[in-house]
């Protein structure tokens, strides 16, 4: 989940400094968009930007090299479309719009575009760099990583890669009509843009980002099949922890190595996801709580234990919460999770016309807690990558989400609720938005399918609370978990899925 930040760079400063007052900043740290509104804030209060060298970089003497590790093919089989279509179907829409080139700074629309990956920065298979796609669908590649023989052939004839830092000098030569995304790209690329005759800049969204956010149907099967791995090696963890979590002998740290080990234990995990959120009795109030050995605490009877957690796949990437009870819940434990599950339950079964946005959807989940007068302070869902990044956009359910789902994105579901100091819930499904049967006068409506499979802490459910529909889909998910899961983990693990997954 992403909070919603309450301070805002611009207002602090204005708090701080004087009229007149200079601000340094690093043009190639902040996005156009960035400065553009920084700006419009300090200038009224009689505050400059002053665009410069980084001083931390000037007296950094050992910082260290970029990386260069090596660039990996990303086969058509889970892409569902070769990196020369991409580029073709891209380059025609620069054409329509009378653009001669587009900047590429994002390292997942890079990577989405030419059908690569890389292990530049950490939990993401991304490699650093940036990219201008031509109107012809040439590609002019900026980056630091290695390209063997089978990188080179698969790039082909119309890619062409230059070292990482040259991509100043590369715009110094431009020409034309150049299209950059003013939400991503920095605002040093701007400025060399603007200072050179025969450029004019067109700004527009980065044309990689939609595209890449409805997936083709090769790329929903794969990440179905990765989302089953990724389950199976969850229940075995689940069962794990039942078992071993009551003798009162595990951290948070425990618990976090040991699911990171039921992942490996597939042989097919690239990396996991994101840092393992690993947070029991208070700690799991802290909504991006990342254990530290300073933080790590003992995992006690009869509190609650949440585990937000994902893998990178070659065929996919996953992102799963559960909140699981050790010993005995307490009633409040029973209620606000309850709600959370029906929250979640609201989204799994919504089914809505064609052209809303997530926030047209985000109250569907909160409006269970709403009613007990709780609520949770980040989004219900963030877009999710094909083995690319775990927080992927446009595509949000948060009251702030514009972009209308569309066929083909891949959503988190996981409302949550936290009491400070005391106890944090968040359930949290992948869902994969898809045409709807029809229905009525056949209007044309969308609704999810849920990729994510893994039983849900029925300890914890209050059925007193659940409405016929929501116990039937409770009772339905858990039988496809059992149906999908079952025949992928060890008898013992099986034993104990079928109990987990009990109708009620």
């Amino acid at each position: 989940p992403v909070h919603w930040p309450e301070t805002k760079l611009g207002p602090w400063l204005v708090e701080r400094l004087t009229n007149g007052a200079s601000v340094g900043i690093d043009p190639w740290l902040h996005t156009v968009a960035e400065v553009r509104s920084l700006n419009e804030v300090l200038e009224k209060a009689g505050i400059s930007l002053v665009p410069g060298a980084n001083l931390v970089d000037t007296i950094w003497d050992d910082q260290p090299g970029r990386p260069q590790s090596p660039l990996l093919i990303h086969s058509i089989e889970v892409a569902g479309e070769s990196s020369a279509d991409k580029r073709e179907r891209l380059a025609n829409d620069l054409k329509a719009l009378g653009r001669d080139a587009v900047v590429l700074t994002l390292p997942d629309s890079i990577c989405w575009l030419l059908n690569i990956r890389g292990s530049d920065i950490p939990r993401n298979p991304l490699a650093q760099g940036f990219a201008v796609l031509h109107s012809t669908g040439r590609v002019d590649y900026f980056t630091n990583t290695t390209a063997d023989e089978a990188v080179i052939a698969h790039l082909g004839a119309d890619v062409t890669l230059h070292p990482y830092d040259g991509l100043p000098d590369f715009l110094e030569t431009a020409s034309g009509t150049i299209q950059i995304d003013p939400a991503s790209a920095p605002e040093a690329i701007r400025a060399t843009l603007s200072n050179r005759d025969g450029v004019e800049i067109a700004e527009g969204a980065d044309p990689c980002v939609l595209p890449k956010a409805r997936k083709t149907d090769a790329e929903i099967a794969a990440t179905r099949e990765a989302h089953l791995r990724d389950g199976a090696a969850m229940v075995e963890f689940l069962r794990w922890f039942d078992e071993s979590a009551p003798s009162g002998g595990l951290t948070e740290i425990d618990a976090a190595r040991s699911l990171e080990g039921f992942r490996r234990a597939t042989n097919a995990l690239h990396d996991i996801s994101f840092d393992t959120i690993s947070g029991a009795g208070p700690n799991a109030a802290i909504c991006h709580y990342r254990v530290t050995e300073g933080s790590n605490r003992a995992i006690l009877p009869n509190e609650l234990y949440l585990v937000d957690s994902g893998g990178q796949y070659i065929d996919g990437t996953t992102d799963i919460t559960r909140t699981v009870i050790v010993g005995e819940p307490s009633d409040e434990h029973r209620a606000c999770f309850t709600r959370v599950l029906q929250g979640m339950i609201a989204i799994s079964q919504a089914r809505f016309p064609r052209g809303l946005a997530g926030r047209d959807l985000d109250a569907l989940a909160r409006a269970p807690l709403w009613r007990a007068g709780l609520d949770y302070d980040h989004g219900t869902g963030h877009g999710v990558g094909v083995f690319l990044s775990v927080h992927e956009g446009p595509q949000r359910i948060s009251r702030i989400s514009e972009v209308p789902l569309e066929p083909g994105m891949i959503l988190s579901n996981e409302p949550g609720y936290y009491r400070e100091g005391s106890f944090g819930i968040r359930i949290e499904n992948l869902i994969v938005v898809r045409e709807a049967a029809k229905l009525g006068d056949n209007r044309d409506q969308l609704d999810f399918e849920t990729i994510t499979y893994a039983p849900i802490d029925l300890r914890l459910v209050d059925t007193e609370l659940l409405s016929k529909s929501e116990r039937e889909w409770l009772n339905d998910y858990h039988r496809a978990v059992l149906e999908k899961l079952g025949p992928r983990v060890s008898v013992e693990a099986k034993d104990w899925l079928k109990v987990a997954t009990r109708p009620i």
